[in-house]
């Protein structure tokens, strides 16, 4: 249950880490690891992503080896330059793929400094029903908001540093339980005036170093943590279906940013978050 809500609410603008973390406090699951089965769902639907968008990554990857090999480059021209004064730099940014490969760069940055900083704050907020509640209103207002604001014309060539900072920052923000990383990211991206079709795609590309920065700190400190023969098989039925559900949640998301559906979702989530604020006060 909790690799379907994965799957369907990674990627859909609904919250999964608040989904998730409603589901444990109502039921009253105790996965015994912590956040690591969270983590590990959150690399299934990694996986997803990767395959969705498998010539991005793959272009992605080699762009950015060569971006590392033309920076070295220019280190050793830098201090040869005086004695050979002919020598020449490379230009960093060639094309459109370096330029993604920087972005994601620089949106990753304030995204993995606010995770650090705020990760056990976020563990306790997530088994307080109050927080993901309030935080699922809060996204309800961006999804509101996004559906009405203007299409926007910037693609990799006119999006700016700055521009992908702020996302950045979103994205390190929507760790709390309760506010969708995709939901938010790609509002912002909207209001930034993206166009709606590479929000998407950025908000899911800026998503894939994020979730490997929470997989090297969640395993970081696994040294203490003790899983059964069990918990390793069911963890890897978890992942599947996570993952199954993440990639069909991908292409319905395409969609329904391009149809300005987001809100329906708001809807969605102002009456869970809601429900679960009562919840909490009855409690």
């Amino acid at each position: 249950v909790m690799g379907l809500i994965q799957g369907l609410t990674e990627f859909l603008p609904v919250s999964s880490s608040g989904h998730l973390a409603l589901f444990k406090i109502l039921f009253h699951v105790n996965t015994d690891t912590g956040m690591l089965y969270d983590v590990l769902l959150h690399i299934a639907t990694l996986i997803a992503i990767v395959c969705v968008y498998y010539r991005d990554v793959a272009r992605m990857i080699v762009e950015f080896v060569k971006i590392i090999a033309d920076a070295f480059y220019n280190v050793t021209v830098f201090f040869r330059r005086r004695n050979q004064p002919e020598l020449q730099m490379k230009r960093i940014v060639t094309n459109s793929y370096r330029k993604f490969v920087l972005l994601v760069i620089a949106a990753t940055i304030p995204t993995g400094l606010i995770g650090y900083a705020g990760a056990d704050f976020v563990e306790a907020a997530s088994n307080i029903l109050f927080i993901p509640g309030i935080c699922l209103i809060i996204t309800a207002v961006l999804l509101y908001l996004s559906d009405r604001a203007p299409d926007g014309r910037k693609g990799p060539k006119q999006m700016t540093y700055s521009n992908a900072l702020v996302i950045g920052v979103v994205q390190g923000i929507a760790t709390m339980p309760g506010i969708s990383r995709s939901g938010s990211t790609i509002a912002a991206s909207i209001f930034l005036g993206l166009r709606r079709e590479f929000a998407v795609k950025f908000s899911f590309l800026m998503s894939i170093p994020a979730i490997l920065g929470a997989l090297v700190l969640e395993f970081h400190g696994a040294g203490n943590v003790s899983v059964t023969g069990a918990e390793v098989r069911n963890y890897i039925i978890g992942m599947i279906i996570a993952g199954v559900v993440g990639y069909i949640a991908i292409k319905l998301m395409l969609a329904i940013v391009k149809e300005k559906k987001f809100k329906y979702f708001a809807v969605y989530c102002l009456i869970v978050g809601v429900v679960s604020v009562i919840g909490y006060a009855a409690m």
